[in-house]
This record gives structure tokens, sequence and C-alpha cells, in this order.
């Protein structure tokens, strides 16, 4: 694996992570408007984003898992697959932890998801291709016949993002495994793409090629089906049950229907396709650096969004009741802060400062 591909994959986890904080930002700022004050553009382009970001994060630690794992996946050394393991499982709880410390802060928080992710997908680094694709379009489907049978709406009051019951260990269950922000079922299917993806050779551009055109075409086949089933579906229809409509059919990532998790996983394909491409042919364009540094701090930044970004902005009383314009002004200002900083820290340290503390802890 060359240091350019490597470079790509940070690349893309730098836009995951700006991604991320627009829409944080975003849904902490306008709460409780439905439709935010704001520009129809900007409204429409931050909700693109919406559901998608993350699960280019999530893609992307399913690379990151299928890298640290290639070189027992070659050998078959059972001795270094178990100690490759441990590491996974020790992190994957590393990052439960912080996640769930980090929900007392901010509800919508991927961490204790991603450890959970992580903990599953060490089981998988050895399967075979078509066991992992067929096992994430099991998940896909698995989450059909859940909606189809549990209350999605157990547990939320959507006005406010709150979770009743979810220090509970029912809460937790249900939170967790099917209708929290970021459910193992379906969103596991990420990860076990990313392992997927991580085996291709995208440094070749032929194969990059296949990947991004295939991944694209994915993508916008099944947003044109939602859009089509939506407009037949809800027609005639007005008020709830349109709306039921909309978000059955629709590719919103609450819940995450199958043409949801089609869009968002082609998505993120195609995105880390072309972030390594760029990567590769424009390593000198100014910037890049700068995001490649941001991408190796993404847990860093991911957490001080949180703890900073809000803080500030909640101890300057501009957290709530904002426009859209406000909030994504706020969060690129924020980026761009942590760019800075990642470019000061990297050019002393190997590891982000809350990477280094989940090495020491892991291994």
């Amino acid at each position: 694996m060359s240091l350019t591909r490597i470079e790509g994959y940070d690349l893309a986890r730098a836009l995951a992570i700006f991604g991320m904080v627009v829409v944080n930002f975003k849904i902490v700022m306008t709460l409780g408007s439905e439709t935010p004050p704001g520009p129809e553009w900007l409204q429409v382009l931050t909700g693109l984003i919406e559901g998608r970001a993350a699960a280019l994060f999530v893609v992307l630690a399913g690379v990151g898992l299928s890298l640290i794992a290639r070189g027992a996946r070659a050998s078959g050394d059972a001795a270094q697959i178990a100690a490759i393991r441990g590491t996974i499982w020790k992190r994957a709880v590393f990052l439960f932890i912080a996640g769930l410390l980090l929900t007392l802060a901010w509800p919508a928080d991927i961490l204790h998801f991603y450890g959970w992710y992580l903990g599953i997908g060490a089981l998988f680094i050895l399967a075979p291709n078509r066991i992992l694709l067929a096992t994430a379009a099991f998940l896909v489907l698995a989450f059909v016949g859940l909606i189809a049978t549990f209350d999605y709406e157990a547990g939320w009051d959507f006005d406010t993002l709150t979770y009743l019951g979810f220090w509970t260990l029912e809460g937790q269950v249900r939170h967790l495994l099917f209708n929290g922000f970021h459910p193992v079922v379906p969103w596991l299917a990420f990860l076990l793409t990313g392992i997927w993806l991580g085996r291709q050779d995208l440094g070749a551009s032929a194969v990059r090629r296949r990947i991004l055109l295939g991944a694209a075409a994915i993508a916008l086949v099944s947003e044109a089906v939602s859009a089509g089933l939506v407009a037949l579906l809800s027609r005639g229809l007005s008020g709830d049950a349109a709306g039921e409509i909309a978000v059955l059919a629709g590719t919103g990532a609450m819940p995450p229907m199958p043409l949801y998790m089609l869009a968002a996983g082609g998505t993120a394909v195609a995105v880390i396709a072309l972030a390594v491409g760029f990567s590769q042919r424009f390593s000198h364009v100014p910037g890049h650096r700068a995001l490649v540094a941001t991408g190796r701090l993404a847990l860093s930044v991911y957490v001080a969004h949180v703890l900073l970004g809000m803080g500030v902005l909640e101890a300057f009383g501009q957290l709530e009741n904002q426009t859209l314009p406000f909030a994504v002004t706020a969060s690129v200002v924020f980026y761009a802060a942590a760019v800075v900083f990642s470019v000061f820290w990297t050019s002393r340290f190997s590891r982000g400062p809350l990477e280094w503390v989940m090495r020491r802890l892991s291994g």
C-alpha cells in the first residue's frame, strides 16, 4: 500500500469530518425548526450531506480494518490474527465508552456505535468478499423486517431529539441495534463494505475508475428510484400519509431504509475513490497536506467539535435558535481552526491527542 493511497483515505476522512461538523452544527443550532431559515440552495446542499458524511466515516473505518488485517490475512498466521482482533476489540471498547460519555453533551454521537461496528467487524477481517457483501445486503434487508415488526419511534421525542430510557438496558439495546441515530442494523453494512473496499487496489487507475463508476451509478439510480417512488406513491395523499411515504421510500438517514443505504454507501465509495485518485495526481495542490493532516486527527476533531465548538457557542448563547447560514458559517469557522491545529500538531507529533490515548490503551 503506497503512501499516496493512505493520504487519499486521510483526505476522504477529512471530508467526512467536515460534513459531520456541518450536519451536527445544523441539527443542534436549528433544532425545532422544520425548515431552518436560510436560502433554499443551502438547505438542499446541507440536506445532501446529512447521513452521507457519517456513512463515509464508517466505510473508511472498514477500510482501516482491512488495511490493519492485510498482512495477517495474507499469511494466515493464527497468532497474528488473534493479536489484531484483540487490538481492534480494545479500540472498540475505548470508542464505545468515550462515545457514551460524549452522549452526555451530544445525544447524536456516533462513536459508541462506531465501537460496536469495530467489535463486530473484527470477526469479518478474514471473511471472503462474497460473505462481506452478502452480510451487508442481509443487514439492509433485515432492517426492513425490524421496522415492519417493531415501533421505530419507541423511546423518541423527535422534537427535542431526546431518547427516553436511553440509559436502561432495553433502551440501550433498542437504540444501538434498531432505532438510534446510526443503528448496528443496518449501519454495520457500511463497515463491511469498507472492509471489501480496502482489499481493492484503488492505486490502479483502471480498478479505481471501475469502482467509482459503479458506486456513482448505484447512488444516482437509488436517488432516482426514490424520487420516483415518493412521487408515485404519495400522489393524491397529503399530510401524515404523504410524509410517511417520503420517509419510507426516501433516502433520508432516519430510518435507514434500503434506498438510503444504497445511496449513502454508493456515495461514500465514490468519494473515497475520487479522494485516492486526487491524492495520487494532485498531492502538490495547496491545502491537500492540510486536509490530510486533519484526516489523521479525525477522532480528536470529532470530539472537539462537540466539546469545544458547540461549547464555545453555548457559552456565548449562540447554540440555539439560529439561522442555517449562521450554523454553516460557525461550522466552517470551527473546521478551519481544526485544520490549522491539525497542521501544527502533525508537524510535531505522529498522532492526534485522542488517537495517541487510544493507541496507548489498546496497543
